[in-house]
This record gives C-alpha cells, structure tokens and sequence, in this order.
C-alpha cells in the first residue's frame, strides 16, 4: 500500500503500517465503535421526539464507553500503535456522545427553539475544550481528573429524565438546560474528580440496565 505525499508523488509507507480499517478492527475498538452507533441512535431518537429511548441509547454510550478501556487494559499482544489509534477514536466518539449527542437531546427537547442554540454551543465547546486538554495533559495524578468527567454527565442526564414526567414540557425543558449549563461548567472548572473504575465499573452495568428497564417502561407507557 502507499500513501500520496503533499506533492502527489507515491511513498512508499513502512512494512509495519496497516490499513486504516484495521486499526478499527482491534477489539476494544470495536467495543468504541459499538458506543457510538448507541450515540447515533440516540442522535436519532432525540431528533424524532422519542426521548426515552434516545436517553437508552445514550447511558448504553456510556457503558461501551468505559468497557473499552478495560478490554484493552486485559489484551495482550496489543501493539503500541493499536493502543494510540484506540485512545484517538475514544476521544472522537466522545466529543459525539457527550458533547453533541445531548446538545441535540437538549434542541430536540426545546422544538429546537433559538433560544436553545446558545446552549447547545456550549455544551459543545466545554466539550472539545475538556477532551482537547485531557488528551495534552492526561489525568492528574493516576487516577485523577481535572474537571468533571463528560461521560458523567450523561449519567446525570439520564438520571434526571426519569422525572420527567412530573412537570410540563415547558418546565422540565428549563430544568434540563440549566442542569447541562451546570455540567458544562464543571467540565472545565479546576476541580479535581477521581476516576471510577475498579468496582464501579459493576455499578454503572447495574445502572445501565435498571435505567434502560425503567425508561423502557415509562416509553411503553407513553
């Protein structure tokens, strides 16, 4: 395989590159790639008004999300660049599922109201902004954030939205957007927040699948 230089003369690439899609064909990737399509299906739910399933797809984002990590950590023979491409595709579904993924809950939720745009943006910049520094900076520490962790905020979010029902749309609409604003902020704020992992991870599968049976339920009865 080769690869075109700038001035469109063919180079010849190192024996050791691969295809593009084979790096994608790592099996922690896979497990990434999965998360995502839960975010585009979310994506999709939010735009057609059907909001708890688009909350369903989106705390399954979340679990996909952390699963990756721990299947590369117990891999063995996963290559240095396998593990560099993975932590580049993480980021960038992550600026999907966190960020843009509910900026849109939150317009979709809004009738896509103007006055939602101003918060959609930043949702989506505290985003990119948090993602661009941790992927410079790292953690703090070895098991340390600096600012709020986005995938939490979908765990937040999802949480929250089982209250739904208890207010008019008009209401829980302001809700939501004062609570994203607050979320946002503390993804960049300059407060350190410990990583979960370890037995947390077997929280957020019983988190994930009691919420997904409870927005289930409340979608069926709708």
């Amino acid at each position: 395989m080769k690869s075109l230089s700038p001035g469109n003369q063919s180079v010849p690439l190192p024996a050791s590159q691969k295809t593009i899609l084979s790096y994608a064909g790592d099996l922690p990737n896979i497990c990434s790639l999965v998360g995502l399509f839960c975010s585009v299906l979310a994506i999709y739910y939010a735009i057609v008004g059907m909001f708890h399933a688009a909350l369903i797809g989106m705390i399954w984002a979340v679990f996909f999300d952390w699963s990756d990590g721990i299947i590369a950590r117990r891999m063995k023979g996963r290559t240095e660049e396998q593990g560099l491409f993975g932590a580049q595709l993480d980021s960038l579904i992550d600026i999907v599922s966190f960020s843009i993924c509910p900026a849109i809950i939150l317009l979709s939720y809004g009738h896509f109201s103007p006055w939602y745009i101003p918060g959609a943006f930043i949702i989506v910049a505290t985003g990119v902004i948090r993602l661009s520094y941790f992927n410079v900076f790292g953690l703090v520490g070895k098991s340390t954030y600096l600012g709020f962790p986005l995938d939490n905020n979908a765990i937040i979010l999802v949480f929250v939205f089982l209250f739904n029902g208890l207010f008019s749309q008009t209401v829980f609409s302001v809700v939501i957007y004062m609570l994203l604003m607050l979320l946002a902020a503390l993804n960049v704020a300059p407060i350190k927040t410990p990583k979960l992992a370890g037995r947390w991870y077997y929280v957020l599968i019983a988190y994930t699948v009691t919420i997904s049976v409870i927005l289930g339920w409340q979608w069926y009865l709708t």
